[in-house]
């Protein structure tokens, strides 16, 4: 049996890979506002769960860019 990682999660790190390529706290900023403007506020608050839970998984641009969306 294979683990399935929460959309939340996956869909943050592509973004973080897509947005990489950028200056770290410039990517940060971007994936913030991506989030911010196009994710649903309960998308928004099950990511902020599993950051609080532990950055297991994560790319570290998005642990970034939860600190600047909070």
């Amino acid at each position: 049996m294979t683990a399935t990682v929460p959309s939340e999660l996956r869909m943050a790190n592509d973004i973080a890979r897509n947005l990489g390529h950028l200056p770290g706290e410039r990517a940060a900023e971007e994936i913030a506002g991506h989030i911010g403007r196009f994710w649903d506020p309960r998308m928004r608050t099950r990511l902020y769960e599993y950051v609080d839970a532990g950055t297991d998984g994560l790319d570290p641009l998005v642990v970034a860019a939860v600190k600047l969306l909070r």
